[in-house]
Parts: structure tokens; sequence; C-alpha cells
């Protein structure tokens, strides 16, 4: 309809522009400018990335108003570009990209713009990552199903049965991020083996524990009781995760070990097996008499696994018990909820703080900040070994463990150590990414999805903003790893654990690691000010008090333009990279002078 007016209104400036280059008006010739045009407007699209669906005449409903323009829906995004027109006084800031693999809902709204208004008919994306978008439709154009059914097959490829979009995505970097973390290097770097721990390979098949990575590091004295012993530890640890080894103090062989829960069921069962490891992780450290295990959970939740035939060492010998008060997959997805509602679109600011309060976010952050604080406290302080669990140990485990070890050891705090940390404490001891995510499946309301990597994110965010010269990395490579987590452009965030990683879905040989994106954009993701060599201890030590912690307001509220400004990152990114050049100019200059030094003063050192 409309195309016909703009062809025939168009018409003589069109010939007009073919005459100027040299060319005669005609269809092979203006399908050929038309084909150019259209490639150079596309030039965001992604190597096997393919438009699906283009709608035009949409309206969204910014935060500061309607907006018209043009949806497009690929098999990786979907992305929303505005009309240019005088009339779209917000079009330069309305043009936005939304990864289909952050697509939590897509939802029909509005039967009748009669009964309703104009703007009520049209589409609601709740996203996972603090939006919604709202688009209005003309009913008379019919463009809402189209969009809608497109929506529905890309953004859900699990419950369609296709693939991520991942495995299609094949760009022509040389870094290969799959490397860049290796069990036994990872072991080799804290002197493993040595007289005290061992590299099994009990799991190499992953059938002693599915959930678990194929290698793990146990006391020496436990391999030499064979895998019959090993096994019967397993048989009283919720889904056979045994206490293995995370970390290793180079100076005092204090280790921080994880596991789940050990069954000890109503009737308080007991396991002279399990009882007697946790006796040699002890006897692995000359410098302490007793372990101390830290159960995240709250006390009353601990005795409530009871009745479901887990519990806690209660009763354990050279052993000292601390509950940490965490919360639960729940209560934590329910505090990000409330966390959206008064943030997102608009904020209520005159009772910002007691809404705020309410949310019981930074509440959550401070407890579990709290938690880890205090075990990297006993083992640098107290030289203690640790053990680490909760229930299952693959959710506040993992947040404890790899919080505690980035307090605790500086190479965590690089950029290549805490892609480290994160493929050993979360990938490969398997945080389950695919149902607390949610990758591809239409399940908004389903009850295993939680927030739990984003909060131990928001942790290390808490750290930084303590100690800013302690990290080689920027805030940008925090929100950059937590948008490519629900992105699905990677294989890094997928499936579950290390068994379905890499042994059933080969996600090896078919997708590329974060990790190639990250190493070959390093430069964005750079610290100005990271000092490499303190002057001061390498323990981090952070201040957990609840008037220290803060709300990320670049993470969370970076889509609301009325908290923080739309352009504040890339300022932020421009900024960086002026004091880099600056740093390493003086850096230059420093060393010409010492060079220079010592040609003219031969003894100089």
């Amino acid at each position: 309809m409309d195309s016909g007016n703009d062809s025939s209104q168009n018409g003589d400036f069109r010939s007009d522009v073919l005459s100027a280059v040299g060319m005669t008006p005609g269809s092979s010739s203006l399908s050929l400018i038309q084909n150019k045009v259209r490639h150079a407007d596309r030039f965001w699209v992604l190597p096997g990335e393919k438009i699906q669906i283009e709608e035009t005449n949409i309206g969204y409903m910014s935060p500061v108003g309607k907006v018209n323009g043009r949806v497009l829906v690929t098999n990786y995004r979907l992305r929303f570009e505005a009309k240019p027109t005088s009339e779209n006084r917000h079009s330069k800031c309305c043009q936005f990209d939304i990864p289909l693999g952050c697509i939590s809902r897509v939802e029909k709204v509005g039967y009748s713009t009669v009964s309703r208004g104009e703007d009520s008919y049209g589409l609601e994306i709740t996203c996972k990552d603090m939006r919604n978008i709202r688009f209005t439709h003309q009913q008379t154009n019919h463009s809402r199903r189209p969009l809608y059914e497109s929506l529905q097959r890309f953004a859900f490829p699990v419950t369609n049965k296709s693939s991520f979009f991942a495995a299609s995505f094949k760009p022509d970097w040389t870094f290969d991020g799959w490397n860049i973390y290796d069990t036994v290097r990872e072991l080799n770097r804290m002197n493993i083996p040595n007289e005290t721990w061992r590299i099994t390979k009990i799991n190499d098949r992953y059938d002693f524990a599915d959930s678990y990575p194929a290698l793990l590091a146990i006391p020496a004295t436990a391999m030499l009781e064979g895998e019959d012993f090993l096994q019967k530890v397993g048989e009283f640890r919720s889904k056979q995760r045994i206490p293995v080894l995370s970390w290793l103090h180079p100076t005092s062989q204090a280790s921080i070990t994880r596991s789940s829960q050990p069954m000890v069921g109503v009737t308080s069962r007991k396991s002279a097996e399990d009882e007697r490891y946790l006796q040699m992780i002890v006897e692995a450290n000359a410098h302490a008499h007793q372990l101390l295990i830290f159960d995240a959970r709250p006390a009353v939740n601990a005795k409530v696994n009871k009745a479901k035939g887990g519990g806690f060492e209660d009763s354990y010998s050279n052993s000292r018990l601390i509950f940490l008060d965490i919360q639960n997959i729940h209560v934590v997805r329910e505090s990000l909820r409330k966390l959206k509602d008064v943030s997102f679109p608009r904020v209520d600011e005159k009772n910002w703080f007691r809404v705020l309060d309410e949310t019981k976010w930074l509440n959550h952050i401070q407890t579990v900040l709290d938690g880890a604080t205090q075990i990297a406290r006993e083992v640098e302080d107290n030289k203690a070994s640790v053990l680490i669990h909760c229930s299952d140990g693959w959710d506040r485990t993992a947040q404890l463990t790899s919080l505690a070890m980035l307090e605790l050891d500086p190479y965590y705090r690089t950029i290549q150590g805490f892609a480290v940390l994160v493929e050993k404490e979360w990938c490969s001891f398997g945080h389950k990414f695919a149902h607390r995510v949610g990758h591809g499946e239409d399940k908004h309301s389903d009850s295993e999805r939680s927030p739990i990597f984003l909060q131990f994110i928001d942790c290390v965010w808490q750290i930084m903003n303590q100690f800013p010269y302690a990290f080689e990395f920027n805030s940008s490579f925090l929100i950059t790893i937590l948008d490519e987590l629900y992105s699905c452009r990677f294989g890094t965030f997928l499936y579950n654990s290390e068994k379905q990683r890499h042994r059933d879905q080969h996600v090896k040989e078919n997708t590329v690691s974060l990790w190639s994106y990250i190493i070959t954009e390093k430069r964005r993701f750079l610290n100005p000010f990271y000092n490499q060599y303190p002057r001061f201890v390498d323990v981090l030590r952070p201040n957990t008090r609840l008037m220290c912690i803060k709300v990320w307001k670049d993470y969370y509220f970076r889509y609301n333009p009325a908290i923080v400004a739309q352009d504040h990152v890339d300022v932020e990114a421009l900024v960086n990279e002026k004091i880099l050049q600056k740093v390493e100019a003086l850096k230059a200059e420093v060393i010409m002078h010492e060079q220079t030094l010592s040609k003219t003063v031969p003894n100089a050192v």
C-alpha cells in the first residue's frame, strides 16, 4: 500500500541520484542500488545470523514515549529501528537489540483497539536483563501474528527442539577460548599433585557424579583407600558430590573444599567413611586440628532438609559447623523480581529507599559477600581448612567458593584468572545454567529459575567498588559476561554440567567460547587503574556492612533513562581508553629513561 506511494513520490529523486552516479535508471540498476543500501544498513548482522522477518509501522512504548519504527527478527536477535522523522523526537535513543536468548516470555496484549485505545493492541516481551518491552500494532496490517510466531519459534529453541544460535555463530577469531581453562594446568598452578593432595580420575566418564567435572583433587590418603572407599563416601552425599578441593593456600596448605549436604535424614544416619574422609582433609593441613564446615543455608532450612533425607554435620568430631543464613533460589528470584518492578520503567522517587529496602536485594548481596569474607578470613588469618556446601552444592556453594578465592588469590582478579574461576567453580562443578537461566525454554514461571550467577557477579562488582586498583578488568567486563549469559551466542553457559556440555553436546567442537570474544576484545575490558604489584597484602578484605553495599545502577537501571544516561557506558569506555593511552605513554617514557640511564651509568641497577 504505502510502498506504492513512496515509489511514485520519490521516483524523480531516485532517477536524479542514478544519473548523478552515471547509471541509467532502470529496474536492474535500481535493484542493485537498493541491495547495496540494504547491505550497508545491516552491518550489525553476525556470522551465521539470518533475518527471518521484518515488520514496519510498529510502535515501541519507550520509557519516554511512543516511538514508531520497524522490527527485524533474526535467528539471534530482535532489533528495533526507530523511523527517523521530525515527529519521532526520541528516535535516536530508541534503536536497540534484544538477543532472543534474553527473552523470557512473549505475550499478546489487547484484543480491541476500539475498547482499550489506540496503543493497547500489541506484544509484551519480558526479558531476563531487567527489561520489559511493549510493541503496539495496527490490527488492520496484521503485523502482530507473524512477529509473535517468529519470536516463539526462534527465542525458545529447546521448547521447539531446534538449535541454539551458538551452533550457527562462526566468527573469525584466532584465540580459542576453550583452551583458557584446563583442570590439570590449574591444579598444577596450586602445586597439585603433592604429598597431601592427588588428582583422581574416578569420574573421568562422569558415572561417579554426573554433575561433577571429570578430574577431581582429593586427599592423597583417600586415594590410597581406593575407589570402593570413595563410592561409600559418595553414597552418603547428595548427588554423589563428595568433598573435593577448590583452592589450596600456597604457604599454609589450608584448603577450600566443596561438596553437597550429607544424607543424614531424620534418623541422624552416620557414615564412617564420610567422617574418615573429612578427617583426611583436616590432616592434609599441618596447621589445623579441626575442619570448619560452612553450611550456606539458614539453620532452619537445613533442619527441614533432614525430613527430605538431607541434613548437616552436627555430630562430626574435629569439626565446627557454621550456618551462613543465605536464602534459597526461590527467595532470591522473588527479590530480583521486586527490584525490577521498582526500577523499570518508572521509579517512585519519593519512596525510593523504602521500596528498595523492601526488595531485600542488597540484604541478600550482603549476606553472600559476608559469608565469603568470613571464609577467606579463616583460611588466611587462622590457616583453617574449610568445607563449604548448601543442599546440592551447585548454587550458594559456587558463590562462596569463588568469592572467597577471588579475595584470597590475585590471579583470579585478572581477566584470564577470572575466566578460569568461572569455568572451574561454576561451569565444571555443575551450576545448572540451563535451569537457572531458562535457556531456550518457554517456561517463564519455572521454579528452577533463579539469578544465582547474577548475584555472584554483583558481589564481584561490590568488591571492585571497594578495591578499584585490585582488578585487571572493569565493570564493562562483568556486564558483558551477564549479557552473554543470556544471549546463547556462545557455548560457555549452555546446559547444566561439564558432562552435558562437553561429552553429550560437544560444545567445544560446535560452538565458540565466550572467552574467545573477551580475549579478542580485551582492551575494552581493561581497568586503567589496575595495580599489578600492590604495596600491601594481596588478600582483599571488603567491608560487608549493609551500609557499604551499593545498588549497581549501571547494570540494573541501564535501560531506565531517568536513572542512568543512555550514553553513560559509551562515555566510560572512551574515558578508559584515554587513560590507558596515557598510562602506556608514561610507562614507555619510564622504560626509555631507564634505558638511557643504564647506558650513561653502566653500573646502575
